[in-house]
C-alpha cells in the first residue's frame, strides 16, 4: 500500500502457504513509518492480535516489535494515546483580513473617454482621403 516515496503498510494475518500480497484472512492494524509523531505510527487491534497469537500465528520481526510496543500489555502504550491526541489537535485558524477591493469604476470611466477619442480620428482620416481623389481629377 502507499505511493511512490510515501509507504504505507497494512498488518495483516496471511496463511503461510499464500504469497505475502495474496489473500489476507483479517487486517489486524497499520504501520505508517512517515507520520511525523512516532508513537503514532501504528494501529493495531490488540485483541485480534492476541486471538492470532494464541491460535499460533507467528509475526514477523518487524511486527513483533510493533506488537511488544504497541499491543496489549505495550510499553508504548500511553505515549501512543498521547501522540494521537497531539495529532488531532486542530490549530486554530484565524483567516486574512480581506484587503479592500479596488474600485473598478474610474477604470472602466477610463477606457469609455479613450473610445471616442478614437472614433472621431477615424472619421477624419476618411475625410481626407476623398478629398484626395479629388485633387487629382
Amino acid at each position: 500500500m502507499g505511493r511512490t516515496h510515501r509507504p504505507f503498510f497494512r498488518v495483516c494475518a496471511v496463511d503461510q502457504r499464500n504469497p505475502r500480497d495474496g489473500r489476507v484472512i483479517e487486517e489486524l492494524g497499520t504501520y505508517d513509518p512517515m507520520c511525523p509523531e512516532t508513537d503514532a505510527r501504528t494501529t493495531l487491534k490488540a485483541d485480534r492480535v492476541d486471538y492470532w497469537i494464541g491460535v499460533g500465528a507467528q509475526p514477523s520481526d518487524k511486527v513483533a516489535v510493533l506488537i511488544k510496543k504497541y499491543g496489549t500489555e505495550g510499553s508504548h502504550l500511553e505515549a501512543q494515546k498521547a501522540a494521537v491526541e497531539r495529532l488531532g489537535r486542530r490549530k486554530d485558524y484565524t483567516p486574512p483580513p480581506e484587503a479592500p477591493a479596488p474600485k473598478a469604476a474610474p477604470v472602466a470611466e477610463a477606457p469609455a473617454e479613450e473610445a471616442p477619442a478614437e472614433e472621431p480620428a477615424a472619421e477624419a482620416s476618411t475625410d481626407d482621403a476623398p478629398a484626395a481623389e479629388a485633387t487629382t481629377e
